[in-house]
């Protein structure tokens, strides 16, 4: 197999198959949860979510204080500065009256322009809204993604954007695509390439510039 960027996906979607994600019963409510994750992990963010469900819709957050949505959301860590980002993003999505196919109607470049000039919204934060609540095509550079095409052996700009674009201009024009494919990064991360790698049965394994050895023994 080569260290092509589909060929990866490829590998990884026979090995791990479909993820299934965003995990959210709702598109609003996985747009949140990208607000949430921010500088902590999912179980957080899952806990964080049952306290909001009750008043988990735009008009019923909107309308709560910042600090009783920080109460709320406190699980998730960092809850008085993500409670404000929040509002900022809500103050935002009532322009297009919370109406998520409205502002599918927006272009990728404008849709994620927009995004970015929200406050507290980052470049990994809008382009997860993009590909899992927007359905636009665009790769999501995380974590994950750095340190597994860094182990492969794939020369990837430190750039946010240098990296995402380098990607994709390997892979088609297809929303679901960039959605499994950053889910089933994930996954990978999780399971194998972790801080300390588990190489056995890794579906990469053979392209990877970086076994370690005391893992396949």
């Amino acid at each position: 197999m080569s260290k092509g960027f589909l060929q990866i996906f490829e590998k990884l979607y026979a090995y791990y198959g479909p993820q299934y994600w965003w995990p959210a019963d709702t598109v609003f409510e996985m747009l949140i949860g990208a607000i949430l994750v921010q500088n902590t992990n999912w179980n957080n963010v899952e806990k964080a979510l049952i306290r909001l469900r009750p008043v988990l819709h735009p008009e019923k957050i909107a309308s709560l204080k910042t600090d009783e949505l920080a109460a709320l959301i406190r699980p998730s860590g960092y809850y008085n500065v993500k409670a404000k980002r929040i509002k900022a993003f809500l103050a935002w999505f009532k322009k297009y009256d919370y109406n998520i196919d409205k502002i599918k109607q927006l272009s990728l470049v404008d849709l994620r322009k927009q995004l970015l000039n929200i406050r507290g919204v980052g470049k990994e934060t809008a382009d997860c809204m993009l590909v899992y609540a927007f359905e636009k095509p665009i790769f999501i550079v995380d974590t994950y993604a750095r340190r597994l095409f860094k182990r492969i052996g794939l020369q990837m700009p430190d750039d946010y954007d240098d990296f995402r674009t380098q990607v994709e201009a390997s892979l088609p024009d297809n929303p679901k695509l960039y959605n499994e494919y950053h889910a089933l990064i994930v996954e990978h991360g999780k399971v194998h390439c972790k801080r300390k790698p588990i190489c056995y049965e890794c579906p990469l394994f053979h392209v990877c510039d970086q076994q370690i050895e005391d893992n396949i023994t």
